[in-house]
């Protein structure tokens, strides 16, 4: 795949950092070629309209939905979020960590980390009636975690990328950041008791800001889909759960299936 990096305009805001320098132009697999304007706030979660789409109505009754934390989070298509994402019909929020927001992210985001349990609350300056599209890498447990923090402080417009943030750049779609290309994947599989069902098991670097969560299924079950930046098998890595708490490498974490 074909990629150019461009230098984005500005030091870039957002509600909870700094966003990277660099951008991506793409070229996707009908040959489109993205080359935006600058965002004149890179603090509002908008992207500069770019791209000139033609004008069409997003059929949101078609749109699945996920349950987490006590509240229904609607789950929007890839072609939709492009759509918002094209004609600033959505803010766009990046549900990760900081270390994988500055490393690549979908342009005119910004950084609001998922928390457990849902506990984040709202945005400064947002209106609970703006349209906001989460986002997230897994391709879409922190992002859920996220919307839901959101809808609990009021939000009423909030959406989760279905297909996430890898989809949008195997796209070619645009981004900002410094590094494009990390196709690093390790799996960390894990049972607790069943009466955890629907909680989640979370994992995280001990030396960056890296983290990802996945929910526990009907059975006790589980599975961290880990794509960070420079991972090794050494890479401390620490998996909390609501019955056990472990900090092994990351070669051993995927070596076996953690229980208490």
């Amino acid at each position: 795949m074909r990629r150019r990096a461009f230098l984005a305009a500005g030091a870039t805001g957002s509600a909870a950092a700094l966003s990277g320098c660099l951008g991506l132009f793409g070229s996707s697999d009908t040959g489109q070629e993205w080359d935006l304007p600058a965002d004149p706030d890179p603090a509002d979660g908008y992207a500069p309209a770019y791209g000139d789409p033609a004008s069409r109505d997003v059929d949101e009754s078609q749109f699945q939905t996920t349950e987490t934390n006590g509240e229904t989070v609607t789950l929007a298509p890839l072609d939709a979020v492009q759509y918002w994402h094209q004609t600033q019909g959505a803010r766009f929020v990046d549900a990760r960590g900081p270390d994988q927001y500055e490393s690549a992210h979908i342009y005119g985001a910004v950084l609001s980390p998922a928390t457990r349990n849902s506990s984040g609350g709202g945005i400064a300056d947002w209106s609970e009636d703006d349209r906001i599209v989460c986002y997230c890498g897994c391709p879409h447990h922190l992002s859920s975690l996220r919307a839901a923090g959101l809808q609990k402080a009021g939000y009423e417009n909030v959406y989760v990328f279905d297909e996430g943030f890898y989809e949008w750049r195997d796209q070619n779609l645009p981004l900002s950041g410094g590094e494009f290309d990390s196709d690093q994947s390790y799996v960390v599989a894990g049972e607790v008791a069943a009466q955890y069902a629907g909680d989640y098991a979370w994992a995280e670097t001990t030396v960056a800001d890296k983290r990802e969560a996945a929910p526990i299924r009907d059975d006790g079950s589980f599975e961290l889909h880990l794509r960070f930046t420079g991972l090794t098998d050494d890479t401390q890595v620490r998996v909390a759960t609501p019955e056990f708490d472990v900090t092994r490498p990351l070669g051993e974490l995927t070596e076996t299936t953690l229980t208490a």
